[in-house]
């Protein structure tokens, strides 16, 4: 296996059914010693995602879906 011009390298495909390496997927190289380990990327925590699991299980009025669409609706 060769690196192209343009730094690309082609991942056999029997390791990338096996690792769950599809198209799109976020990946990472580390250093190690004299060899370099590649790997899926860590999942990045969107700022959305945070704000969700700081409201989650915050709620402290127990309201029905009907009384909140009530409210909402203005009635």
């Amino acid at each position: 296996m060769r690196i192209t011009s343009k730094g690309q390298i082609t991942i056999p495909i029997g390791i990338r059914e096996k690792y769950g390496l599809l198209p799109n997927t976020k990946v990472e190289f580390i250093p190690d010693k004299d060899m370099v380990r590649l790997r899926k990327a860590r999942a990045v925590q969107h700022r959305g995602n945070k704000l969700i699991a700081r409201m989650s299980g915050k709620a402290t009025v127990k309201m029905t879906t009907e009384e909140i669409m009530a409210l909402t609706r203005g009635e």
